[in-house]
């Protein structure tokens, strides 16, 4: 029998008790001054406490095509091991960054509505999403704690304004808002606090009391105020100062709004709305205590507000927009404008964004608007990595996903974002090459930033990861669970079949292109399994060594005009012209340019050499190629690739082929399956007589 779990125990010891009191912290206003004057950082605006988030994680500094880059680590998601990782995007979350750090500064941004714009699929939610996510975990940290305040009656004394509480079975009235709790000192001793808070330091942030109080806590501060005859200590002895943490669930400083119909919702949905139950209590609606100050504005107060869709919304909630986001403030309904700071952020894909240009009744909102654009990725490198985070080796267990295969999903992909080159001596797939940082002949990083230049639409349409990801699902279900493994052709096919009930491709010419664009990437998957096989039929390290060194023997005697000396006759010969041109061929080099290439060579075996060092083909990337490829064509006809394809294979020829076939494994990625199936697809290649090495031949 299993040893009994102590729930108790075990649940407990999950928890960190320490933690836990430290954001359940409560103390007097005067504590809360003793932490003020000790980490100022406490009072940070929103944009303030954002832009210190994203920063918090440090950043790495790149150089992309002649321009800096800067990769921020905290759009890696380093909260949930790269679940919400954003990736590709560095251009566009510069300029995000940059609009945080320009309204942490209030140089004018913290008064506009930031919209993220761009294609269905783009991250724009992922974006937001990471944002609150951080923010949540931010303000559990001792960096990013802050603070906000309930109005108590300790002593229980005779005041009207805590008998009505007591009415509703309150000990306590937390500020509806989540203030700041500097507001509650008086307006005249702001500015001579924040004077003298500052003396003797170069604080990062000034500390500033913008605002008032809302409706509810300004009329329990002037009752009190009342009471007291205007003694301030008294009515800050009704103050308990707590940590205030962040949850988007429990809605605490993150709010999020998505338009439904227009018939069930309205404004106070942002602005909050009366209690009918508790005008009972204060017999009247103008009370600001029978108030619900629960709109999205109010609980994001001092946090971030989410729109979802935002260009979907109804002009009335348009009107609260426009003041929150200029003013920083609201007007919730029989109450005077309330003072909000939060960083306001939406997303909308282009149709909308569209409708807003062509409305001239929208010109005010246009006006509060920085829009940042949110493309599609054109970099093959980081879409491969959206598909290898979701489907990861844990996700898909017992499916072996065959190298190449998201890579080639990705391929096309780009390939439909891109624009098609103006200039005739470019394809698109050299195009897709050069973005991902490939160094192509005759093409500098001058024209890369030419053709980016040219392309004023690159990224903003094509199609979806979210369609790339649906079908490649599809076929691990119907293909992997079947097979045990899935390869690119079952993906680049359920991707082509798929384009014929697309929802958002309505036009022929666009699903031609698309189309013509898959056959580019069959073609391009063929002659990277074609080299794969070569590799590992050639990878004889041995065997290669050998003829490297036959090769340096020849080459030597050439450059010095000697003569080689036959290792199994004893003879002097003259240089072997038709072995060493058989392996510079390989590479392209040209007849013309033979005595260079073998100068650098020899000129290179020699500089080792003057270091010491011995000479190794695996050096030279190129000769290691050229190498590689002789030794696959010297072994290709002995292996007899071709006989898998009649399936009449003899014992010799399979002992070879298993080897191949384990090389392909252990190398490259594959396994039993999919490796099986590449060596059948390129010895079906090789019978067609359609491959490179096979054409050689010929000529």
């Amino acid at each position: 029998m299993s040893k009994s779990i102590n729930i108790n125990d075990f649940v407990q010891s999950k928890i960190n008790v320490d933690e836990f009191k430290k954001i359940h912290w409560e103390g007097s206003f005067q504590d809360y001054i003793n932490i003020v004057t000790e980490t100022p950082q406490v009072t940070r605006n929103a944009y303030q406490r954002l832009y210190d988030l994203i920063t918090s994680f440090g950043s790495d500094e790149s150089v992309d095509v002649k321009k800096k880059m800067v990769h921020y680590n905290f759009f890696d998601d380093p909260y949930e091991n790269g679940a919400d990782a954003v990736f590709g995007l560095e251009i566009p979350l510069m300029k995000l960054v940059n609009i945080f750090h320009s309204a942490a500064k209030g140089y004018g941004t913290q008064n506009r509505v930031i919209l993220l714009h761009g294609p269905v699929g783009s991250a724009k939610s992922t974006i937001a999403r990471l944002l609150k996510k951080g923010l949540e975990y931010y303000t559990r940290t001792d960096e990013g704690a802050l603070y906000s305040f309930s109005w108590v009656n300790p002593d229980n004394q005779d005041i009207s304004v805590f008998k009505h509480l007591a009415e509703l079975g309150l000990t306590e009235f937390a500020d509806p808002m989540n203030e700041e709790p500097l507001k509650l000192l008086p307006e005249n001793a702001r500015q001579a606090f924040s004077e003298e808070l500052s003396k003797g330091r170069k604080l990062q942030y000034k500390v500033k009391v913008l605002g008032d109080l809302n409706p509810a806590s300004r009329f329990i501060y002037a009752e009190l105020m009342k009471y007291y005859e205007g003694d301030w200590n008294k009515v800050m002895k009704h103050i308990k100062v707590r940590r205030l943490v962040f949850s988007e669930k429990d809605r605490i400083g993150i709010g999020t709004f998505q338009p439904k119909d227009e018939k069930n919702q309205d404004s106070t949905e942002l602005t909050g709305d009366i209690n009918y139950r508790k005008i009972a209590i204060f017999g009247s609606d103008s009370d600001p205590r029978a108030f619900n100050f629960d709109g999205e504005f109010n609980i994001a107060n001092r946090g971030l507000i989410e729109f979802v869709e935002i260009l979907k919304l109804d002009v009335a909630f348009l009107y609260d927009l426009l003041g929150a986001s200029q003013e920083h403030k609201i007007k919730p309904k029989k109450f005077a404008q309330t003072d909000i700071d939060e960083v306001i952020i939406g997303h909308t894909n282009e149709a909308e964004y569209k409708k807003l240009l062509n409305n001239e009744f929208m010109e005010a909102l246009r006006d509060r608007t920085i829009k940042v654009d949110i493309p599609y990725i054109t970099k093959l490198k980081h879409e491969t990595k959206i598909y290898k985070k979701t489907f990861t080796h844990e996700r898909v267990r017992g499916v072996h996903i065959a190298p190449h295969t998201l890579e080639m999903a990705s391929m096309w992909s780009i390939l439909t974002r891109l624009e098609e080159p103006k200039k005739a001596n470019i394809t698109s797939l050299q195009k897709l090459k050069l973005y991902d940082g490939k160094s192509l002949p005759g093409f500098t990083e001058d024209n890369i930033k030419e053709l980016r230049k040219e392309a004023n639409r690159e990224g903003l349409d094509g199609i979806s990861p979210r369609y790339i990801q649906d079908k490649i699902s599809n076929v691990l279900v119907r293909e992997g669970e079947r097979n045990g493994c899935i390869n690119p052709f079952m993906i680049l096919n359920e991707l082509e079949s798929g384009l014929k009930h697309h929802s958002l491709i309505s036009s022929e010419d666009k699903k031609k292109r698309y189309r013509e664009a898959l056959s580019v990437v069959k073609q391009e998957y063929e002659d990277i399994v074609k080299n794969e096989v070569q590799r590992a039929i050639s990878a004889d390290e041995e065997s290669i060594t050998k003829l490297c060194a036959n090769y340096i023997d020849n080459v030597k005697a050439y450059t010095q005009k000697e003569k080689v000396r036959n290792r199994y006759t004893g003879q002097y010969e003259e240089p072997d012209e038709r072995l060493m041109r058989s392996i510079e061929e390989k590479i392209d080099v040209p007849d013309s340019r033979k005595d260079d290439f073998r100068r650098e060579i020899m000129n290179y075996i020699g500089a080792l050499a003057v270091e010491g060092k011995n000479f190794d083909y695996r050096t030279n990337e190129r000769l290691q190629k050229a190498l590689e490829l002789k030794l696959f064509e010297d072994q290709k006809d002995s292996i007899k690739l071709t006989t898998l394809v009649s399936n009449v294979v003899d014992k010799a020829t399979q002992e070879k082929i298993d080897i191949v076939k384990a090389r392909l494994i252990k190398n490259f990625g594959y396994d039993e399956v999919s490796a099986t199936d590449v060596l059948h697809f390129v010895a079906s290649i090789f019978a067609r007589g359609d491959s490179k090495i096979s054409k050689e031949e010929k000529k």
